[in-house]
């Protein structure tokens, strides 16, 4: 999640100025999302984020609040200050993430469900990461789920048709991290959720 955060402060910081009013409007609800979905409910960064929501400004000004409270949430996820959705899932909050997202699916929620299958496997490869000595981070920060992927092809620990599916998964969790609904339907959330739970039976971590 931090990560995700990281790439879109980078965009705020490298947008031009004047900030077009297009891109400022897209990306303050990327941000928003972003907030939404690595903050838990009830904690300081959600209430911030509701009142930025209620505030009758404009997208500039909501924009500007959003990249203070994102950089703030990045800061605390990173200090361990804050759990994330990979730290909840780690704690087993939640028994299955895969039965949540195979719910959420039943339920007619395919963005969600896609999103928490795509955390489940970044989770799972780095579990594999750590199985197989291969180092999670470089320079003290976390590696990108894609370098893991390589790294486990690289190690043996399977094969470059497995390294391509788990490419081809990622790119469908990002399409919905980043509110691209529409580049993917609910039959491929259904194969993805179950590929992922297949892969996680084959390479066990």
């Amino acid at each position: 999640m931090a990560e995700q955060l990281d790439n879109l402060i980078d965009e705020y910081l490298g947008m031009s100025r004047p900030r077009p009013d297009e891109k400022v409007r897209i990306l303050k609800n990327r941000l928003e999302a972003a907030i939404e979905r690595a903050s838990l409910p009830g904690s300081t960064y959600a209430k911030q984020l509701a009142e930025v929501r209620s505030t009758r400004s404009s997208d500039g000004w909501r924009l500007e609040a959003l990249h203070g409270i994102a950089v703030g949430l990045r800061d605390d996820i990173r200090s361990g200050w804050v759990a994330s959705v990979v730290e909840l899932v780690h704690a087993d909050m939640h028994s299955d993430y895969l039965e949540m997202a195979e719910s959420l699916l039943g339920s007619g929620y395919k963005d969600p469900a896609a999103v928490i299958t795509g955390t489940s496997l970044e989770v799972h490869v780095r579990a594999l990461c750590v199985k197989s000595g291969i180092a999670t981070d470089v320079a003290g920060r976390p590696k990108k789920a894609d370098t893991m992927n390589a790294d486990l092809k690289k190690a043996g620990v399977y094969d470059g048709l497995q390294q391509k599916q788990v490419t081809a998964w990622m790119d469908l969790r990002n399409k919905a991290a980043h509110g691209n609904y529409a580049d993917y339907d609910k039959a491929q959330v259904r194969l993805f959720i179950d590929g992922v739970r297949a892969f996680m039976v084959k390479y066990p971590a």
